[in-house]
């Protein structure tokens, strides 16, 4: 793989509620701390499925704040001066 994704991202999605640490991006740099541990396989799927997840929530994060900006009646950049 040429690019590494840090394992903490990837454990971010299959364990979000943590219980983990990690230093480095290969599975030997996870610690479980709390968290029940996952497989090796278990981490190399989810290094696969990572970047289409974290798309998807790219979108939906993209989605929320128009319909949010929608619902208030403002501009994007008319909320950046409110909050300026």
């Amino acid at each position: 793989m040429t690019n590494k994704i840090h394992t903490g991202y990837v454990l971010e999605m299959l364990i979000p509620t943590g219980g983990w640490t990690s230093s480095g991006s290969e599975y030997e740099d996870i610690v479980f701390l709390e968290a029940t541990p996952i497989t090796k396989a278990e981490y190399e799927a989810g290094v696969i499925v990572y970047p289409a997840w974290k798309a998807e929530q790219e979108a939906k994060a993209a989605t929320d704040k128009a319909a949010l900006l929608a619902k208030l009646g403002i501009t994007a950049d008319e909320l950046t001066t409110l909050l300026s």
